[in-house]
């Protein structure tokens, strides 16, 4: 590990009261805990996408856009409702 890594990580891992190897843990499981959350988000993806290819239904991001906004303010509105594409 290059000299200036290890000072920094023992200066981060003294503010924070911990030893530098318990940091280096910590920072270690933080890492792995973010790439499964990326393979969820990843699976999650592909997943839908395939369900919008097989159904060939869609939300017209117009209406999208606005349900979210609408959401945002605070408004009690439905959701927009999938509708095949028409080509």
């Amino acid at each position: 590990m290059p000299q200036d890594l290890k000072e920094r990580i023992a200066k981060a891992a003294e503010r924070t009261g911990k030893t530098t190897h318990s940091f280096i843990l910590e920072a270690i499981a933080e890492k792995a805990e973010l790439e499964e959350q990326r393979e969820d988000f990843d699976a999650e993806a592909d997943a839908r996408f395939k369900r919008i290819a097989a159904s060939g239904e869609t939300i017209a991001w117009s209406d999208m856009r606005q349900y979210l906004s609408d959401r945002v303010s605070g408004k009690d509105v439905a959701r927009p409702v999938a509708n095949k594409k028409r080509g």
